[in-house]
């Protein structure tokens, strides 16, 4: 389930960012991006548990997934080909999608007595935080491909990122802060407890590598880029994408096992 979730939120995340390049990137970077989404989410699908309990959020989410699936793969074989007056409705059916795909997977995975709308927020949170890392770090890397793309490209990118980190402290602080308040003595032990005791590691290591990491190696990009240094942003930007990468895979896990949704 963890890897079923990661991988469909790094998928879609790619998606979402990909309406935020401009076309001077060129015809193969959107083939490029657009057909790894399609892997990773084809890749989700083989890696989903085969225990998940049948619901319409469960039915709902998987159909919502597959959309997205169809309409990002024609959407890469008609990029630089025919059809291209279709890409834009192909992209907005992907998009649409994707979001139905994480509200029913908030629905499924929420406990009862849980906050759905928190998990949704964690979801969403991650999937930009994902699709934003890896987008800066593979368009860092075209301008390698092309060097006289403008740098400003690069620069809105890792803005987009540094912004989608701040929503997902936001968003964990959040859920932390209602975890602590809203647990009631006879449901085990508190959340406060578990995140201060030995098994709280994973917690502590998610906090670290998935947001104290990619908050200091924004930061180095966004300067490194604005002083033009694109191979130096990149370098930094392919750490930061595996912090990221770290982070959110733990986040998924701890869900799964403490019903939090950091």
């Amino acid at each position: 389930m963890v890897l079923f979730l990661f991988l469909t939120h790094l998928g879609l995340g790619i998606i979402f960012t990909l309406v935020l390049v401009s076309r001077e990137a060129g015809v193969k970077f959107f083939r490029f991006n657009a057909g790894m989404a399609a892997i990773l989410m084809a890749a989700a699908f083989a890696v989903r548990p085969s225990e998940l309990e049948p619901s319409a959020a469960t039915t709902t989410g998987l159909a919502a997934l597959a959309v997205a699936e169809a309409a990002i793969v024609i959407y890469w074989a008609s990029v630089g080909r025919a059809l291209a007056s279709i890409r834009p409705a192909l992209v907005v059916i992907a998009c649409g999608g994707g979001l139905v795909a994480l509200t029913a997977q908030a629905i499924a995975t929420t406990a009862v007595g849980g906050f759905t709308v928190l998990t949704l927020a964690s979801f969403l949170s991650s999937t930009a935080l994902l699709g934003g890392a890896s987008t800066a770090m593979i368009l860092g890397h075209w301008y390698l491909i092309l060097p006289s793309m403008q740098v400003s490209h690069l620069q809105a990118i890792v803005k987009v990122h540094i912004a989608s980190l701040v929503v997902r402290i936001v968003v964990v602080a959040a859920a932390v802060m209602v975890a602590i308040a809203t647990w009631q003595p006879g449901l085990g032990p508190s959340f406060r407890h578990y995140i201060l005791s030995v098994a709280g590691i994973f917690f502590w290591q998610r906090v670290l590598f998935g947001l104290g990491g990619p908050a200091v190696l924004s930061y180095l990009t966004w300067e490194t880029a604005k002083i033009r240094s694109t191979q130096s942003a990149t370098g930094i930007l392919y750490v930061d994408f595996f912090t990221v990468i770290v982070g959110e895979v733990l986040a998924k896990y701890l869900l799964l096992a403490t019903r939090v949704a950091v």
